[in-house]
């Protein structure tokens, strides 16, 4: 009876907004589950495997990414054609736009992945420092607001004590990140980093904090269920980077003893709890040569 009732609560159709080997995972893992697929496609996939492999598929638009992938008003109107239930946005993407998910809530379509408004919270590093703060998790000291100007971060930065690190707040992916030892490289990394916020993100605001010598990436995996029950599951290292670029992930961490792991999981999982969070998601640490560990950000994705 209890079988029975699980599969009478799966949906019946779901649309994978995205392309590539990660739509071809999730429709056969739908198959397998008995739920037919629906595939959204730029004209350049037309002829793509993900596209042939769904039950149904719908042109949303040109080769362009922000004309097709991310296109929200096309994607929307796929699914309204579809008929289909739920949104699985795999990653990248719409994977983690908060405003695509109020749209999918307001036409009553479920997404696969966290509640809008613990996605909206983590997105910003502001923020989600704030947040990480106040549920007892480890930061990096620094500012916790916006930077006004460049002499507004040299004052910042020599509260906090050099080397530090300026960062986009809305970034990722090592774009609006520079490393400054002197005032001076200060004023001059200030510009830098917040036009190529601005350039990439569409915010050029910036955070200030010190900036780890020697560390380590290291970052939790959890899965919550939107009902306050957590878990985190062992650690993936992902030090070794090319241009702020992950290269290699190694799990276990060489660097973590079982009681740093420990305390890391227990973080990650607090944090999770503080916004409500719901799906899979990742809670990225810094950590320094003595196993102090810094939260970084956290990804409310599929990673």
């Amino acid at each position: 009876m209890m079988l029975k009732q699980k599969q009478q609560q799966l949906f019946s159709k779901i649309l994978v907004a995205n392309r590539g080997e990660i739509a071809c995972r999730i429709m056969r893992t739908a198959r397998r589950l008995g739920i037919r697929t629906v595939a959204v496609y730029s004209d350049a996939d037309a002829d793509a495997q993900f596209v042939k492999q769904a039950d149904e598929a719908y042109n949303v638009g040109p080769a362009p990414s922000a004309q097709s992938y991310l296109n929200i008003d096309a994607i929307m109107k796929a699914i309204g054609e579809s008929g289909a239930q739920a949104v699985h946005p795999g990653y990248g993407f719409l994977s983690e736009n908060a405003a695509f998910v109020r749209r999918l809530d307001a036409a009553g379509v479920a997404f696969i992945g966290p509640r809008e408004r613990a996605m909206a919270a983590m997105g910003d590093k502001i923020q989600s420092k704030i947040i990480a703060k106040e549920a007892g998790v480890s930061t990096i000291p620094g500012f916790d607001g916006v930077v006004r100007d460049a002499e507004h971060a040299v004052e910042i930065a020599e509260g906090i004590g050099y080397p530090v690190m300026l960062k986009a707040s809305a970034g990722g992916g090592g774009k609006g990140m520079r490393v400054a030892r002197t005032a001076q490289e200060v004023r001059d990394g200030f510009k830098l980093a917040r036009d190529e916020a601005q350039s990439s993100f569409g915010d050029g605001r910036l955070l200030v904090e010190r900036f780890i010598e020697e560390p380590r990436h290291i970052e939790i995996q959890i899965i919550a269920d939107g009902h306050g029950n957590v878990v985190w599951l062992p650690e993936r290292e992902c030090s070794i980077q090319r241009r702020n670029q992950k290269v290699i992930e190694e799990a276990p961490s060489t660097h973590l003893d079982a009681d740093t792991r420990r305390r890391m999981g227990e973080q990650a999982a607090a944090l999770a709890r503080s916004v409500g969070y719901n799906s899979a998601g990742t809670v990225e640490f810094l950590v320094d040569k003595n196993r102090q560990f810094y939260f970084l950000e956290m990804n409310t994705r599929l990673q």
